[in-house]
């Protein structure tokens, strides 16, 4: 069985996640099926089958976050140290070409959020600077072709 590394506040929020499909999303679902048999004819009972569909869905959910949770591999960043990027590393980075500066904390899959500054371990960009050290340079193959990249801090936090 694979791990799936992440962080405390990544694991806190798949068990969250989890009680909300299992003690709110679910009974409601319920109800709605129940309320929708009460109208007869279900061949023909559009509401039954949308909440048919909503209640796959919830329990899709549920099997892959508890799949997720039995495969976790918590890692407490605020114990990491180290000269080296390595995952839960928060990276400052320079792009060599315009100089705009950009701080990326490097996460699990499931939690990674450009909005929030995280990426995935396995996006190039982390891929590219685990391992390095502050003032190394790396090339990550992006989207619109290669860029470099200088890492300018490097912090656990």
């Amino acid at each position: 069985m694979e791990k799936v590394p992440m962080t405390m506040s990544g694991f806190q929020q798949l068990e969250t996640d989890l009680k909300k499909l299992k003690n709110e999303e679910r009974p409601a679902v319920i109800q709605a099926i129940a309320e929708a048999r009460a109208h007869g004819d279900l061949s023909e009972n559009a509401e039954y089958h949308t909440a048919k569909d909503r209640q796959g869905w919830i329990e899709s959910q549920i099997l892959e976050i508890e799949d997720k949770i039995t495969r976790a591999e918590v890692i407490d960043v605020a114990k990491l140290n180290g000269d080296t990027v390595k995952f839960g590393a928060t990276v400052t980075l320079i792009d060599e070409d315009t100089e705009e500066e950009k701080v990326w904390q490097i996460v699990g899959e499931h939690e990674a959020d450009v909005k929030q500054q995280k990426i995935s371990v396995s996006s190039p960009i982390a891929r590219g600077v685990i391992g390095k050290s502050v003032g190394d340079s790396v090339e990550v193959a992006a989207p619109g072709g290669a860029r470099s990249f200088e890492i300018a801090q490097l912090v656990y936090k």
